[in-house]
């Protein structure tokens, strides 16, 4: 073998939820183009809604999120009514959209906001873009705030798919990563939820965490087991104090070695393989009955901010601090800060902060890239053929791959200059994002010059 597996889990690489990644967002993407992105969907462009909520009761020391702590009431009843404005604006530059379907609102905690906000909020949407019949409607939770009329309202405003975030179960790692919830808190805030009528939920775990070991790992898979989410993102733990300063409340001396964090990647794959869970690409896992599941068996899967999705919907609409949108002319980001935001907002302007046009090169490229990370494989030709490039466009990868195919974690056939199929093999798919890195242009020059660090692939 050219490299040992823990060589190839210690490389640093995106993780590929956008081609090309946000640190190449640039000022050059304004209000005046996103504006004329909005105008041009059409009613043949279905939507996808995004909403995000920079709040949070507390900061859980692992969390690499967009936002901040607040014990008042007050500041999110402005971000609410501040939300609903944007919301608002943009459906002016919508003359003819197509319908929605999905919608989903991520923080932060989301759920903070007052039932009043939640209604009125998910009632301006109604009121203002076609919701379709089968629309996914989704939130992500904080279980120790889950109440019995909390999933009430979720259920009222139509809500019907809920992400818990569990992380891990042992009192010791949570104590370390500023988040105790015992497992009671998050069977109960289950049970609620699903005596709401939304069973569709999904819970988030980690490994990489400070005080994990094997048999913590097992506990946490075996309880989650026990409460049965149809579906479970494992993510590895990015420890990046460098951008998130509140993860220097980590012991980095309690971390696991990268020998370890690899064993308990592996251990907990295998703990949820045996239990009858599919593996979705890098990071997820459903149930075979799951739509995920479904979506991965008929091709239909996608990849975007929110990680793996059943998502279909072509452009993709943020609102809120720092949310990102994805539109046909290419992707626009939010202010980052709540105040520059709404004051954007008060003055009936776009709260635009960066974006990026996307070129016929991105565009083939990020198709590459989402095959590999959603199917494991891609055809070249006829994708390139469908973006009017060729093979020969996108050879620079082929150079990269070869240690990947020398060490049987990827197999590259070429069949002359307009057939060529990648393919990431069974043992290489935790390291799904070297290959999918192979076809990345900007990569050698972002990581040269220092622009944008990343965390490790597994």
């Amino acid at each position: 073998m050219t490299n040992d597996p823990l060589s190839y889990a210690l490389r640093n690489v995106p993780r590929y939820t956008s081609y090309p990644t946000a640190p190449h967002f640039h000022s050059g993407v304004n209000e005046a183009t996103y504006a004329d992105w909005l105008s041009a969907i059409t009613r043949q462009d279905s939507l996808s809604l995004y909403l995000h909520v920079p709040y949070c009761r507390e900061l859980c020391h692992y969390c690499g999120c967009h936002t901040k702590a607040t014990r008042k009431d007050a500041p999110l009843k402005v971000y609410a009514a501040t939300l609903a404005q944007e919301i608002g604006l943009v459906a002016e530059h919508l003359q003819n959209a197509g319908p929605v379907r999905h919608i989903h609102w991520g923080g932060g905690t989301p759920s903070l906001l007052s039932r009043e906000s939640l209604v009125d909020v998910t009632g301006l949407m109604r009121v203002l873009f076609d919701l379709s019949p089968d629309l996914e409607h989704a939130i992500e939770l904080d279980p120790r705030l889950v109440t019995a009329d909390l999933a009430e309202t979720l259920a009222m405003i139509g809500i019907n798919r809920a992400s818990l975030g569990v992380q891990d179960f042992d009192p010791a790692v949570q104590l370390a990563i500023g988040r105790v919830q015992p497992y009671e808190t998050v069977a109960r805030a289950s049970e609620f939820l699903r005596s709401a009528g939304l069973d569709a939920l999904n819970f988030d775990l980690m490994y990489g965490l400070p005080e994990q070991s094997p048999q913590t790992i097992r506990d946490t898979i075996e309880k989650t087991l026990a409460l049965a989410p149809g579906r479970i993102a494992l993510f590895g733990y990015a420890h990046v104090p460098w951008m998130r300063k509140h993860q220097r409340l980590i012991d980095e001396t309690r971390l696991p070695s990268a020998a370890e964090r690899l064993e308990l990647a592996n251990l907990a794959r295998r703990e949820l393989l045996n239990a009858g869970y599919v593996a979705i690409g890098l990071d997820h896992f459903a149930r075979a009955d799951d739509s995920m599941a479904v979506a991965l068996s008929d091709g239909s899967l996608k990849r975007n901010f929110q990680g793996y999705t059943t998502d279909q919907g072509e452009q993709l609409i943020g609102f809120g601090v720092s949310s990102i949108g994805k539109l046909t002319g290419g992707f626009v980001q939010n202010m980052p800060d709540v105040g520059n935001w709404r004051r954007s907002i008060l003055a009936g302007k776009l709260p635009v902060s960066k974006g990026l046009a996307l070129s016929a090169d991105d565009r083939l490229r990020g198709h590459i890239i989402e095959d590999l990370m959603t199917n494991y494989a891609c055809d070249l030709g006829p994708v390139c053929a469908s973006h009017g490039l060729s093979i020969r466009d996108v050879s620079d990868a082929f150079d990269y791959l070869e240690d990947l195919v020398a060490d049987g974690l990827v197999t590259l056939d070429l069949n002359g200059d307009d057939q060529a199929r990648v393919s990431v093999t069974e043992a290489g798919r935790p390291y799904v994002r070297l290959a999918a890195a192979a076809f990345d242009a900007y990569l050698a020059d972002s990581q040269a010059s220092g622009k944008a660090r990343h965390s490790a692939a597994v």
